[in-house]
């Protein structure tokens, strides 16, 4: 089945099966391997990605039913050489070690602070539910997302800006050189 598919502003049309999922998409089919698997049972939120502005794992959605929306990786965050707000909070605050589950804990940070601006550590802790870290007691993730959301306050600074510009990559086997 083919699907178009807007990911980290590039719109792609592809040739999916109907039951591949959308982590294997983006990872296998266009290189986005910022997005991890984790478990592949919906359980470590390791997958997570936004889909139309809405966090979502990645693991427990089919791939076609990405057809026609707006998919962001944690690659799609950084503009210009810079990090986003969120990612330079938990470089900043050591909020990782061995860096498996952070994309996912920083897509579900942006949503929460999408829906809370300024949230207190509990609020934090509630709205990461769904994305484990197994080396770390949480602490310096906690500080992260709170330090995200006074970087991401009105007056803090510049926003990041959205990537208005789409264009239409077309990935059918003409396209990538191979034969009919």
């Amino acid at each position: 089945m083919r699907i178009t598919v807007t990911v980290d502003g590039v719109s792609y049309s592809d040739e999916v099966e109907p039951r591949a999922l959308l982590v294997h998409h983006l990872r296998d089919t266009l290189g986005k391997t910022g997005t991890v698997v984790g478990c592949d049972t919906s359980n470590c939120g390791a997958c997570t990605v936004h889909l139309d502005g809405h966090s979502v794992k990645s693991c427990s959605v089919l791939a076609v039913q990405a057809n026609g929306r707006e998919v962001t990786t944690v690659e799609g965050l950084a503009r210009d050489g810079r990090l986003h707000p969120v990612q330079q909070a938990f470089h900043d605050n050591h909020a990782l070690q061995c860096g498996f589950c952070t994309p996912g804990m920083i897509m579900q940070a942006l949503d929460l602070l999408a829906d809370d601006p300024d949230p207190d550590d509990d609020a934090v802790r509630h709205g990461l539910e769904g994305n484990l870290c197994r080396c770390t007691g949480y602490q310096n993730i906690v500080k992260a997302v709170r330090d995200a959301a006074k970087r991401m306050s009105p007056g803090a600074g510049p926003e990041v800006e959205r990537v208005d510009e789409q264009r239409l990559v077309d990935r059918t086997p003409q396209h990538l050189g191979g034969g009919e």
